[in-house]
């Protein structure tokens, strides 16, 4: 019997049989109704926190010039944070697509692999240890901490046969322990220095400013640029090196790129709103699941679902104990937790 040729979605894309073929016209409809959620939760964003506030004072605050106490709560508070849920749900969703694709690894993430940790033991030690309290000048340290966490666990998750994912999530795991023990022994040196941090240590939207974002804009928009770059090498390294290499894919050139952006992704992220997980692991495979092994669908979905992920999470977590809120990182750890034990007892979590 004759087997059935594979499809394929273009040059560099992985072969996908017949049956799950996902049609353009279907991706490109579910990328537009995803967005349309995007665009009610910002507007709930801005809308909902300790009291409700109605439509039209929201209006009048973003457009108009009047002064009041829900105008200046919008203008000064709400907005800021959901710009800022808004970055780094994209920030997170992204690097998470990366790290998968990047280590074939279904259950990576940029928390799991212990890119977090990197980021907030370098930030800890930048603030207590150096005092800096800048975001300009310890946002670089959460980078450089990210970066090095980074290739730790890839180095020790690869063998003479390729990369292994078992090995690199315990990689990660450990890494992430034992950084995550030494930032709080650093933290209890001097308790009055860390006390700013509390909140960001939780992953938290709450009080941050966007004169926190927008030096890290341009870094996402770099990142985002090499990830578009990589995304049809990644497609062709799905089949394995042998292949990426057969159709022209430069290995190490693709992988240095991807490493920078995932980096500059979740690294920047961190810095910004604090250690955040499980929005990197569930996100991509929500978007595989949608739109199939195409990494260029993937990283569009995955930033998109981010930030929806993010935002209703963020939300949320202002409904919960109102007027009181719960971070949302906090949030997304009761969401992501029975995500990853079920995705561990699979023996297939999705296919990469």
């Amino acid at each position: 019997m004759t087997a059935l040729a594979p499809q394929r979605d273009g040059p560099g894309t992985a072969a996908v049989p017949g049956p799950r073929r996902r049609l353009p016209g279907m991706r490109l409809l579910g990328l537009v109704v995803a967005l349309v959620v995007l665009v009610v939760l910002l507007v709930l964003s801005v809308m909902i926190g300790s009291t409700a506030i109605a439509p039209s004072v929201v209006w009048d605050a973003l457009v108009g010039s009047s002064v009041g106490i829900d105008q200046f709560a919008i203008r000064d508070y709400r907005l800021p944070r959901t710009v800022v849920g808004l970055v780094v749900g994209v920030a997170l969703g992204l690097s998470g697509a990366l790290i998968q694709a990047l280590t074939r690894n279904p259950l990576a993430d940029p928390g799991i692999l212990g890119v977090h940790a990197g980021a907030s033991f370098a930030m800890t030690v930048a603030v207590g240890l150096l005092g800096v309290r800048d975001v300009h000048g310890y946002m670089w340290f959460a980078f450089v901490g990210a970066l090095i966490v980074t290739l730790m666990v890839l180095a020790i998750g690869s063998t003479r046969q390729g990369s292994s994912p078992v090995v690199m999530v315990l990689a990660g795991v450990c890494v992430g322990a034992v950084l995550g023990g030494a930032r709080e022994a650093l933290q209890l040196t001097d308790p009055a220095a860390f006390d700013a941090m509390r909140s960001w240590n939780a992953g938290s939207t709450a009080g941050r400013a966007l004169e926190v974002v927008w030096p890290i804009l341009p870094l996402f928009g770099v990142a985002l640029v090499l990830a578009v770059a990589v995304s049809g090498s990644l497609n062709a390294m799905a089949l394995g090196d042998e292949m990426a290499v057969a159709q022209g894919v430069r290995l190490g050139r693709t992988r240095v790129l991807a490493i920078i952006a995932l980096t500059l992704l979740a690294g920047g992220a961190t810095a910004i709103a604090g250690p955040i997980g499980f929005v990197g692991l569930m996100v991509p495979h929500v978007a595989r699941w949608i739109v199939g092994p195409n990494q260029r669908w993937i990283f569009a979905y995955s930033a998109v679902l981010g930030a929806v992920l993010l935002l209703a999470s963020d939300v949320l977590g202002r409904l919960v104990i109102r007027p009181g809120e719960i971070p949302v990182g906090v949030v997304t750890a009761f969401v992501g937790a029975p995500v990853l034990i079920v995705l561990a007892r699979r023996k297939k979590a999705s296919g990469l």
